[in-house]
């Protein structure tokens, strides 16, 4: 409260005029934005209309939820891992108590004191409905390792984890009893726009049994099909949306079905879209996209709505 007070009064009626021509010209720069960040103050967020149950997970099987985003629960053969977990009501920057980010069309299937034991932390790269200050700070641990994107981990506390791991495209790192493989996608991996220097991955995870592909965010590419072998993947988890405009940065569904494709993938689980408002597709239309894709094999996208379950 000090602080805050300090610079109230040390603006002044010039500090002010300041503050008004800075809002001003932020709004010029990036109207849309700002026309959306004040429509969503006055909308609420809405619950889950699924939530796991993560009593019945066994420590033996493949064992997967979707939380919400690119946020996925996995447990294999009784260690457990998060993809890219973002539990803020909003994906942005946050100063304290107040965020300045996109909000949350439905909250999380499970709040963070809702998860079971969590071994590792999965990271894709350092963009914000990715990258969530607020959720890796509460995931920190001394018995917990995460995988990051190179030159990412400078945002973290990293000596607040058992280990932080930086992976370049084809490099590998064995965390417990998994093997996880860095995968090159087509993104791009800045925070802040200038910061170009920070990496962006993909993950092929494995265990002995079990084989799991994180494509984390992507635009189309072939670079999957170096994962298929002759041992198939048992689940792909692909983004499907935020396309329209942003096609060349994020595939369509169509795109996303391919290349689970060309992975060798038997399930796939669609995630990257319901969450936020991120582009102008309507919010059902990716996943109705990507069903389609499925054809009479519908049974191969398991999970569809936010909170649901797949156990192998």
């Amino acid at each position: 409260m000090t602080t805050r007070r300090w610079v109230v009064t040390g603006l002044g009626v010039g500090g002010f005029g300041a503050l008004g021509a800075l809002a001003t010209a932020a709004y010029r720069i990036a109207p849309s934005f700002w026309n959306q960040y004040w429509s969503e103050m006055k909308r609420d967020i809405a619950q889950p209309a699924n939530r796991p149950d993560f009593s019945k997970w066994r420590d033996t099987g493949l064992h997967v939820a979707w939380l919400g985003h690119s946020t996925v629960l996995v447990k294999m053969d009784g260690y457990t891992f998060i993809t890219d977990p973002v539990f803020s009501d909003k994906a942005g920057l946050h100063f304290g108590p107040l965020s300045l980010g996109v909000k949350r069309l439905v909250y999380p299937a499970a709040t963070l004191k809702d998860l079971p034991k969590i071994d590792a932390v999965l990271v894709s790269h350092a963009h914000m409905d990715h990258f969530d200050i607020p959720s890796l700070r509460s995931l920190e641990a001394k018995d917990r390792e995460l995988i990051t994107a190179v030159s990412t981990s400078d945002l973290l506390r990293v000596g607040r984890y058992k280990r932080v791991n930086e992976l370049r495209w084809g490099e590998t790192r064995q965390v417990g009893p998994l093997t996880i493989r860095a995968i090159q996608v087509n993104h791009w991996g800045a925070r802040m726009r200038t910061d170009s220097h920070r990496g962006y991955n993909g993950y092929l995870i494995e265990n002995g049994r079990y084989r799991v592909l994180f494509a984390g965010d992507t635009a189309a590419t072939d670079a999957f099909r170096e994962v298929r072998s002759s041992k198939p993947v048992d689940l792909a988890i692909l983004p499907i949306g935020a396309y329209n405009p942003w096609i060349r940065v994020h595939c369509n569904p169509e795109q996303a079905w391919r290349m689970g494709s060309d992975a060798g993938a038997e399930l796939m689980i669609p995630v990257h879209h319901q969450t936020f408002v991120l582009s102008r597709e309507p919010k059902t239309e990716p996943i109705e996209r990507f069903i389609a894709c499925a054809g009479q094999h519908e049974d191969r996208v398991p999970v569809r709505s936010i909170g649901q379950e797949l156990h192998i």
